[in-house]
């Protein structure tokens, strides 16, 4: 019989918050390009998604009588575009095979004999004996969900190595004037371009109260924790026109301003909109250049500080974990005989477009694949 133990009180609760968005399950791009979207963990990775791969995910969905399509960004949904339909299909069916759930039921850790020790949340013990165990327990990222990252010292207690979970996919801190801040937060940055050293994004970002957010700055995330990491320091640079060339800009810019505002001038040659001329202030100390050729570069690469990222709190998810040497090919803990782990526990991190729910489904089929030949 297969027990599943959840800490929260109802089943599914992350994914349910990952439909909001439509529920973004995988992406159609061609699989050696999809394993590059995790960095160095994709070497770790690729067997698990080769084995379950994008397509073997949307077939699971289907079966589960919920349809798939393929967005204008490849990024592939349930076409009805929520998480809810979907989790009570796959629970119905996980009923039917006889799987057991015990709700509101937190893990933490052994006992003296080997027993999964568990609590519930009216602080209730209870032991369960079982012949072998996967946690799932994801990282650190909101953590009203239940993923907390509590389970870091249990298993660092029995030796075994966790790499610092940090925040991932998240936004920056920037430090803005009052002036800037309050007048627009919340406001997007389209058709735009980030760097950090020598790699480069295109696409959205929005201004927050503490500094930027968005797809554009979530790929950048861990070339900034590294930068941060190594100089305590990080430069974002942002091109607020990256389809002109600084000449073009600069020719544009050169035309008679006549009695218009600067500002005005810079929405009708450069086509920047308030935020965008706002925030060439922000990065210019206030004072926009006047020679048209310094003003052009400005645009193209307006340099922000950096100081730091948000919490891992407010991350939609998390780097760090298990390390990749603790684990058999069957993602079973080498020191830790029939426990496996699967998911965000593990040292892997993704950009956002599907490649997150991807690696948490191969790697949950990964190790319950595990399970089975361990038992055997």
């Amino acid at each position: 019989m297969v027990t599943v133990f959840d800490r929260m009180a109802n089943p599914g609760r992350k994914l349910l918050l990952a439909g909001r968005g439509g529920l973004n399950l995988t992406h159609s791009e061609p699989l050696p390009d999809f394993l590059q979207r995790y960095g160095p963990a994709s070497r770790h990775l690729a067997d698990a998604i080769t084995a379950f791969p994008p397509n073997a995910l949307t077939a699971w969905c289907e079966e589960l009588g919920q349809p798939t399509f393929v967005g204008t960004s490849g990024r592939i949904f349930p076409r009805s575009l929520k998480a809810s339909p979907l989790l009570r299909a796959w629970l119905q069916r996980l009923n039917g095979l006889g799987v057991r759930f015990e709700l509101s039921r937190q893990w933490t850790g052994w006992s003296e004999k080997g027993h999964l020790a568990l609590r519930s949340r009216e602080g209730v013990e209870s032991l369960f004996t079982a012949d072998a165990a996967v946690l799932a327990l994801g990282g650190a990222s909101w953590p009203r969900l239940g993923s907390d990252g509590s389970w870091v010292p249990l298993l660092t207690a029995r030796g075994v190595t966790i790499n610092p979970l940090t925040a991932a996919n998240c936004g920056v801190q920037i430090a803005w004037s009052p002036v800037f801040r309050d007048k627009h937060a919340g406001e997007p940055l389209k058709r735009i371009a980030l760097s950090v050293g020598n790699q480069t994004v295109r696409g959205e970002a929005i201004v927050t109260q503490h500094g930027l957010e968005g797809g554009a700055v979530y790929q950048l995330v861990p070339a900034i924790r590294e930068q941060l990491a190594a100089q305590g320091v990080c430069t974002l640079t942002l091109d607020l026109r990256p389809d002109m060339t600084e000449a073009d800009l600069t020719s544009r810019l050169s035309t008679p301003i006549g009695k218009q505002t600067l500002s005005n001038h810079l929405r009708k040659a450069a086509g920047l909109p308030p935020v965008a001329i706002s925030l060439l202030r922000e990065a210019s100390g206030k004072t926009l250049p006047t020679d048209m050729c310094v003003l052009a570069q400005l645009i193209r690469a307006a340099p922000l500080n950096v100081d730091g990222l948000e919490p891992i709190g407010r991350a939609i998810s998390s780097a760090g974990g298990i390390s990749w040497h603790e684990l058999d090919s069957g993602f079973m803990l080498k020191r830790l005989p029939g426990t496996f782990a699967a998911g965000e526990m593990l040292d892997w991190e993704a950009p956002t477009g599907g490649f997150l729910l991807q690696a948490c489904f191969a790697t949950g089929v990964a190790a319950a694949r595990g399970v089975l030949s361990y038992l055997e």
